[in-house]
């Protein structure tokens, strides 16, 4: 009776360090260039005056994903515009207290980046 439940165990060790390895895989898979995971990355290009004002010096502004990085959003906004990205810098604002009357509550903080391309490429947001 020893002998099968050492068998029983090794079996379970040997399923556990199976699914390590296939988890290992998959975040390998992530984190290749080929193989790129970017839905969710960018949300929605920010457009306000100011935004539209920096497309002249071939700067863009896109709001992001809470986690994504300045290389997610290097890769994302080349895979889906086709342009040579220079540099991606990120900016993280705060919420904002609203008040109506006596009722305070909070409009949601929310991420951007600024995102400039190579000079001569534009990139076409309605």
């Amino acid at each position: 009776m020893i002998l099968g439940i050492g068998k029983k165990k090794k079996e379970k060790k040997e399923e556990k360090e199976e699914k390590a390895e296939i988890v290992k895989e998959m975040a390998q898979a992530v984190r290749r260039p080929g193989n790129l995971l970017l839905t969710g990355v960018l949300r929605a290009p920010h457009i306000t005056e100011k935004a539209s004002q920096a497309s002249s010096r071939s700067q863009y502004v896109f709001r992001i994903s809470n986690r994504a990085n300045k290389i997610d959003v290097k890769r994302a906004v080349e895979a889906k515009y086709g342009v040579n990205v220079q540099s991606v810098n990120i900016v993280n604002l705060p919420g904002k207290e609203r008040r109506r009357g006596r009722q305070i509550g909070w409009k949601a903080g929310h991420r951007k980046a600024v995102v400039r391309v190579k000079e001569g490429q534009k990139i076409e947001i309605q």
